[in-house]
């Protein structure tokens, strides 16, 4: 049998670079410190001897595996994919992979961040929505891997959070429906957890409170349109027909809108107006035309990804969401 050819060594290319270990070793590194004709010099090399570093051990060198991992339980909401896209590209482009890891009922946020840490995983990312405190204090806890919240507002102390700013978004929207004579406003939202709790709801239920106005709720245990129109029309066929239903995302919006045309034949916004958040594909088409905010995604996923390569300083972030008026307010 052919004895195996070894595999050329970071000497190696040290050697035939005319450089040192650690200079092939930052080379390799997207964030090493190294001038830029000797890290392409370096480069050059190892691509003519066909090497490649290994990354476990650097890893167990460094206590950096130049991957994240990324928990999402909600792969029904159509928000998460482009978002996604934008954040494993940018972050390959740094030289990081991402871990991406579904959050369900056999596999549970306390399961995925104790995976994480036995991973040596440089940080975890939580983009979903049924993350609770408790989650997140467990995340801190015993010495594991930075967290960080995406596209929701978090409180908690030590958790960096980039979101949309709620209350300047819910002014906006609240200010925009008012002045088109609504008062009798019911606000449709997801599952109640701790992320949820917090933000529009809450900013979007003061602004009416603020004008004497008790706003309803309707509830639904998912993020997606069945449950979105069957919640919708149960709570419509049981009380008084709001006049505008304003809704925590636009999977929510969507599915109510088609609820409330197909099962109970209201016109929107002729008999009930409708409003979104996120501003998805979905909601600028024609057969929706959704009323909706914006999310700053692309600034959200950058800062992100410069407090994970260590190009910024890691804090919480609140950015102005974008108004989108369209036909259903």
């Amino acid at each position: 049998m052919a004895k195996r050819s070894e595999a050329p060594t970071s000497a190696d290319v040290a050697r035939m670079a005319g450089v040192s270990k650690w200079t092939v070793i930052r080379a390799f590194d997207p964030q090493g410190l190294i001038a830029a004709d000797t890290r392409a010099r370096v480069l050059e090399v190892a691509n003519t001897l066909g090497y490649a570093p290994n990354l476990l051990a650097r890893s167990l060198a460094t206590r950096r595996s130049q991957q994240v991992a990324v928990l999402v339980d909600d792969f029904d909401n159509p928000y998460k994919l482009p978002t996604l896209s934008l954040l494993t590209a940018a972050l390959q482009g740094q030289g990081i992979l991402t871990t991406l890891i579904n959050i369900n009922g056999s596999f549970d946020h306390l399961a995925a961040l104790t995976d994480a840490r036995q991973r040596l995983l440089d940080a975890v990312v939580l983009f979903g929505t049924a993350f609770t405190p408790e989650t997140l204090a467990h995340a801190r806890a015993g010495g594991g891997p930075p967290c960080y919240v995406l596209a929701r507002d978090c409180d908690l102390p030590g958790v960096v959070s980039l979101h949309t700013d709620p209350v300047s978004a819910m002014q906006t929207m609240g200010a925009h429906l008012w002045d088109r004579g609504h008062r009798r406003p019911v606000f449709l939202c997801g599952p109640r957890t701790h992320s949820t709790a917090l933000g529009r709801r809450r900013a979007m239920r003061g602004f009416w409170a603020d004008r004497g106005i008790a706003m309803g709720e309707i509830a639904a245990d998912r993020y997606n349109m069945d449950t979105a129109g069957r919640v919708t029309v149960a709570a419509l066929a049981e009380g008084p027909r709001p006049d505008v239903l304003i809704c925590e995302n636009d999977i929510l919006a969507i599915g109510a809108m088609e609820a409330l045309r197909s099962d109970l034949g209201l016109s929107v916004p002729g008999d009930i107006a409708v409003t979104g958040f996120d501003d998805i594909d979905i909601a600028r088409m024609p057969s929706y035309r959704l009323t909706t905010i914006r999310q700053p995604v692309a600034e959200m996923v950058g800062l992100l990804v410069g407090f994970l390569t260590g190009q910024q300083e890691p804090h919480s972030v609140s950015l102005p969401g974008t108004f989108m008026q369209r036909g259903t307010a």
